[in-house]
Parts: structure tokens; C-alpha cells; sequence
């Protein structure tokens, strides 16, 4: 299961939409280590002023690698936490989670092309 969703939250989904913020709280409090990565990625990216900031430690355990693959692999998330953060989110392999902002377009284009991808790989990430 992606997301842990409280008894009122699915019953406010059943009875019609649900807003951003009741999602995101949802997803945080499911996703705890996917949330504290994204997060601490925001922070970076809004403190140093760079078009982006990225992560390249690989998650502690195969419950947190979940986590994010989950959150990143989740339009509806992905989307969520896009807007609630003001920025793009991109990924590669298991763990390279990059928040961009929203205007650094030829950065995110960079991050995404099959060439990044092929260059990010390592033997040690390929069952990640």
C-alpha cells in the first residue's frame, strides 16, 4: 500500500474531492522518509540559490527506498508535493531524487535525458 489514509480523509474522498493540503498531509505522514528527503532537498535548493539541488546517498533501508519510489512514481503525489513545495521534482534510479526550480528548465532538461541517466549508473545501483 502507497499511502496510509486516515478513516475522515477516505471518507471526504468518497463524498468528492479533497484539497492539496489534506493529500500532502497524508503523504507525509505516510511516507516519512521520502517526505524528510524531499524536504531537506527544498531546503538546500532555497538556501544555497542553485537551480537545483539532488541526493546521492542511497536510502538506509529497502523500506525507505519504497517510500520514495512510491512518492516519485505517483503523478497524483509527484504533483502534490510539487505545488506544495513551488518546485519540480525529478528522478533517477533508485535514490537520485533532484528539486528543481521551477524555472531552471535547461537544468531539469539536462537531468532527465537518457544521457544523465546512463551516466548516473554504477554496478552497486543496479538492483536498486
Amino acid at each position: 500500500m502507497s499511502l496510509t489514509v486516515p478513516n475522515d480523509l477516505l471518507d471526504r474522498a468518497r463524498a468528492g474531492e479533497i484539497d492539496d493540503a489534506a493529500f500532502v498531509a497524508c503523504v507525509r505522514d505516510s511516507l516519512p522518509y521520502a517526505w524528510s528527503l524531499i524536504s531537506e532537498l527544498v531546503q538546500q535548493r532555497d538556501t544555497s540559490g542553485a537551480e537545483f539541488a539532488d541526493n546521492h546517498v542511497p536510502p538506509p533501508s529497502e523500506e525507505a527506498r519504497g517510500q520514495l519510489l512510491r512518492c516519485l512514481a505517483s503523478d497524483a503525489m509527484r504533483g502534490a508535493l510539487e505545488r506544495h513545495f513551488g518546485v519540480r521534482l525529478a528522478f533517477q534510479n533508485c535514490h537520485r531524487v533532484a528539486v528543481f526550480d521551477p524555472a531552471a528548465t535547461e537544468a531539469l532538461r539536462d537531468f532527465v535525458t537518457p544521457r544523465a541517466q546512463i551516466l548516473n549508473q554504477q554496478p552497486e545501483l543496479v538492483d536498486c
